[in-house]
């Protein structure tokens, strides 16, 4: 486990947005599942209190706290992806089931928290040496909900 691990709060679907996770990325999978010893303000006795897990290689845990928390963007899980292929796959499976599409890649899951769907192009091309190619870049990526890839490579090259 990782020294410091973010802790997603869920009311009571730590567990399941736990598995959905792991679902979307290789090198994921679900490490320990704490059942709480007693009964606490958001569940009972026996009831799952504490998923860790790990993700893409970076561990988190996801805590049943019994009440519905106010995620923000202000914290966001930025994943790299490597072609549209990913950005497609990943975009559909966070839409599924309640995800809302919100500008520029982002995207917001049924529980509330926030995602950067990110392919590497869009990395790429903002970096490029060629500031105007960058700044083209930028202008089509604000234009976007979801980012597609072959409409930045078009606007970076004029």
């Amino acid at each position: 486990m990782s020294k410091i691990s973010p802790c997603l709060w869920f009311e009571r679907d730590a567990e399941e947005a736990a598995k959905f996770y792991i679902s979307l990325l290789p090198n994921s999978k679900i490490e320990n599942v704490m059942r709480s010893p007693g009964d606490y303000p958001g569940g009972t006795k026996h009831s799952v209190l504490l998923v860790e897990f790990t993700l893409a290689g970076q561990s988190f845990q996801a805590l049943n706290g019994g009440t519905k928390p106010e995620y923000t963007q202000a914290l966001s899980l930025s994943i790299d992806c490597e072609d549209q292929a990913e950005v497609d796959r990943i975009w559909d499976a966070l839409v599924a089931n309640g995800g809302k599409p919100v500008a520029c890649g982002w995207i917001t899951d049924r529980w509330g928290v926030s995602w950067q769907v990110v392919p590497r192009t869009l990395v790429k091309l903002m970096n490029d040496p060629d500031r105007a190619k960058a700044a083209r870049t930028m202008q089509a990526m604000m234009q976007m909900v979801k980012i597609d890839v072959a409409a930045l490579e078009k606007a970076a090259n004029g």
